[in-house]
């Protein structure tokens, strides 16, 4: 009996000792798999995630307002949606439609649905259109009408320009939870009347009406005048930062970062008609900035 009691522990020691060495000692505080030449065991790397933001839609819509209608650039006071920076199909522009799809493609899976003389409030409606396309990707350039009011004080309120954009988002969304939206910054309005105020000609339609708040008596350096321009000023830059923030909250959408603001438009990019909305090679240049934003592969 002792016999087989000391051969029963023995053989329990041993087995012991060999499940402590297959599990490589971690129950004493020792070096766990590969640390004494076993090879270890690593997961396998998992799929790299579909990333949001599509660089090379397939479709497109556009909304917003005078500038993306191309107004005045090729005509006084007229629409000239061919050479639109979103969609035109003008060789001169080279619009970010025809950049993004091909020619052929985007004369078929483009759509235009912005209207000169739109603000914010008026963007819901232009969404709905747009989402009933479904397309891959919106444009979306508003907010230079909510400032060009008959005066300063006329001029749409910060909180209902966030809320209107807001809605724009939400009417997307609910039809088309998947299409992306490029944002464009509002241009710096300051520095179309700085360009424009030395043509005789572009002041002499300014008269007319367009964009009194920061145009009306364009050689007025007196300190209200200037104080009117700067209210404006602050208000352009206030919705940019609407834009941002809101545009910010849904991960397809993609903010220009203020590149259309920032721009430094030029006599050669100002409609000779109005010398303030952009002509064919201001339209030109927006659509570059924006091909640059949408392809970019982050922001």
């Amino acid at each position: 009996m002792r016999k087989r009691s000391h051969r029963s522990r023995a053989v329990a020691a041993m087995t012991a000792a060999l499940v402590l060495g297959a599990a490589g000692c971690d129950v004493l505080g020792g070096e766990g798999p590969g640390a004494a030449g076993t090879p270890e065991r690593r997961p396998k790397p998992s799929a790299s995630p579909t990333p949001v933001w599509d660089s090379s839609p397939a479709s497109l819509a556009a909304v917003g307002d005078s500038i993306t209608r191309g107004f005045d650039a090729c005509s006084v006071l007229a629409d000239c949606p061919e050479v639109s920076w979103a969609t035109g199909d003008s060789g001169e522009v080279n619009s970010l439609a025809v950049r993004l799809l091909g020619a052929a493609r985007a004369a078929t899976h483009s759509w235009n649905y912005a209207a000169s003389g739109a603000r914010m409030a008026d963007l819901p409606a232009q969404m709905a259109r747009a989402a009933a396309k479904r397309p891959a990707l919106v444009t979306v350039m508003a907010g230079a009408n909510d400032a060009c009011r008959a005066s300063a004080e006329a001029m749409t309120p910060v909180a209902d320009f966030r809320s209107g954009f807001e809605e724009s988002l939400r009417t997307l969304r609910r039809a088309s939870p998947s299409t992306q939206v490029y944002v464009a910054s509002v241009p710096n309005l300051k520095r179309l009347w700085s360009e424009g105020r030395t043509n005789v000609l572009g002041k002499q339609v300014w008269k007319l009406g367009i964009c009194p708040s920061m145009l009306g008596d364009a050689d007025a350096l007196d300190s209200a005048a200037n104080l009117r321009r700067e209210t404006v000023q602050r208000r352009v830059e206030d919705y940019n930062t609407v834009l941002k923030e809101v545009c910010a909250k849904d991960p397809r959408c993609r903010f220009d970062g203020g590149a259309v603001y920032k721009f430094r438009f030029g006599t050669d990019q100002l409609s000779h008609w109005d010398w303030f909305h952009p002509s064919k090679d201001g339209q030109a240049r927006l659509a570059e900035i924006a091909y640059r934003k949408v392809t970019a592969r982050s922001t």
